[in-house]
């Protein structure tokens, strides 16, 4: 386990004797990494001079790997993890009110501080968090999402969740399909006014103190046709003018593709390129239902998917297609999704997942994605869907110093044939011994250093408790609308149809 000597200058460190993965390598080497700072210096051969006084962290026995990326998560979900079984993304929105209500200040940095714990314990020191306040996000919020990042010493690019319609004005047929009376009900859920929304983006962006090395802002109208064409340009705009990228949740479910169809006479990707928000900025959530027109558009304008197999399939959503996705030109990266629809944080499990869904659709094995694209797609893919293609994802010169320390003698990566295979379809967190962040420990011999986790256990218990008292009656208006949604939903997604992409929907009988 690494052993980390009294430190005499704040300048330099050097990790020595790790075994050092590497992209089309299947055998680990040897070596040295020297840091400055925060950023890797050089790689060397063990025992490589380094200057006086450098701080030494002992690796021997360690396989040495960069950090894995996040590139979707939702950082409110993780105090409503195992709260839905058999849930629909379609009833995952509608129970949101219950899920996800009458959150304080406090419980929206204590949700953040749940999944960045888990994600440095299982080897992410990145992550893209789509994060949530209702009616609209607010400084305070946002700054508490922040805070966790920070207190914990991981990377995130935070970005408010925002939308102007509610989910039941946005699917097309659903207010007409609800009885009167829940529909007067769900009126309650409608979101704040356009301008206000956008307004308390830009007084988040106009106050935003976090330090942008670490905690970044992002712009994310939460699924296209719950935005008007009004709001999406609103986005755009506040991105464009502060610089930021944006993130959307596109063609995740066949119920949003043909709400988009329905909608627009066009798929949600098309509509977006037409109001000018896809570019290399712009990340797309899920994309399960991208045509290949959709791949290549995002391909040609540099833009991003993020691939989260586990929630497509929680959800029951489908399979994306990645190998489509990299042969259209299209940057991916890896992503959990949120705790309360797959259940974790787990990126090796995604990892995981992400190569078997693409074994599963079909027989043709050249197709299938490799563990190379896998690993590369939850490294690189992810750090460059995160803005941080130029200084995260790798290990090497120039890159910051984010590591992860692996055990070669846990069970998991026993015995050792081929590094990436092990990494990818193998290790489940359970060999991760230590994180580094920055050049700084943030975990050491399987404990988080910045964070009490009988604290965090005991704060999570108790806001539970609360939440659900708090949230009794959203639960019973939840068991209400649950079998009209449950129904009306499949059925329309059970409507076959072909588009003309330019013109209206047609439908096929």
């Amino acid at each position: 386990m690494p052993n980390e000597t009294a430190r005499t200058t704040p300048d330099w460190t050097v990790i020595r004797g790790g075994r050092l993965v590497e992209p089309g390598v299947p055998m680990p080497r040897t070596v040295d990494i020297l840091i400055k700072v925060d950023t890797i210096h050089e790689l060397g051969a063990p025992g490589m001079e380094v200057p006086e006084g450098t701080q030494e962290i002992d690796a021997d026995g360690m396989l040495l790997h960069p950090g894995l990326i996040n590139a979707h998560t939702h950082g409110h979900g993780n105090l409503a993890r195992g709260m839905g079984d058999r849930w629909t993304l379609e009833l995952l929105l509608t129970a949101g009110p219950w899920i996800s209500g009458n959150r304080s200040t406090e419980d929206k940095h204590l949700a953040t501080l749940i999944g960045a714990s888990e994600m440095l314990l299982k080897g992410c020191t990145a992550c893209y968090d789509l994060t949530f306040e209702f009616p609209s996000p607010t400084v305070e919020g946002m700054q508490a999402a922040a805070a966790a990042y920070t207190q914990a010493g991981m990377r995130a690019v935070l970005a408010p969740m925002v939308a102007d319609l509610s989910f039941f004005e946005a699917i097309p047929g659903l207010l007409d399909a609800l009885p009167p009376k829940l529909r007067k009900e769900v009126e309650r859920m409608r979101m704040a006014p356009t301008d206000s929304i956008l307004k308390a983006m830009a007084d988040t962006v106009k106050h935003w103190q976090g330090d942008t090395g670490q905690v970044r802002l992002a712009i994310a109208p939460t699924i296209p046709h719950h935005c008007t064409d009004e709001f999406l340009i609103g986005c755009r705009n506040l991105a464009y003018e502060h610089g930021l990228p944006m993130h959307s949740h596109v063609s995740e479910s066949k119920v949003q593709a043909i709400a988009g169809m329905r909608t627009y006479g066009t798929t949600l990707t098309a509509h977006m390129d037409k109001l000018g928000l896809v570019g290399p900025g712009f990340t797309v959530a899920h994309g399960v239902w991208l045509d290949d027109d959709d791949m290549k558009l995002l391909g040609d304008r540099g833009a991003s998917v993020a691939h989260n197999p586990g929630s497509n399939m929680r959800l029951g959503s489908g399979l994306a297609n990645m190998r489509r996705m990299l042969s259209s030109g299209v940057n991916v990266g890896i992503g959990t999704d949120g705790s309360n629809c797959s259940d974790n944080q787990n990126m090796f499990e995604a990892m995981r997942l992400a190569s078997m869904v693409s074994k599963v659709q079909g027989p043709d094995w050249q197709n299938w994605i490799t563990t190379g694209e896998v690993l590369h797609a939850a490294t690189v893919g992810s750090a460059r869907a995160l803005g941080f293609g130029d200084t995260l994802g790798r290990i090497a010169p120039g890159y910051k110093a984010d590591v992860v320390f692996l055990d070669s003698r846990n069970i998991n990566m026993i015995p050792l044939i081929n590094i990436t295979n092990s990494l990818v379809h193998a290790e489940d967190g359970g060999a991760v011994d230590s994180v580094m962040v920055g050049g700084r420990m943030v975990v050491a011999q399987r404990k988080l250093l910045h964070v009490d986790m009988h604290k965090l256990a005991r704060d999570a218990e108790n806001a539970v408790e609360r939440l659900e008292r708090l949230n009794h009656s959203n639960h019973a208006l939840y068991c209400e609308l649950e079998p009209v949604v449950g129904s009306f939903c499949p059925g329309l997604a059970a409507e076959p149809f072909h588009v003309h992409r330019y013109g209206a929907c047609q439908h096929t009988h």
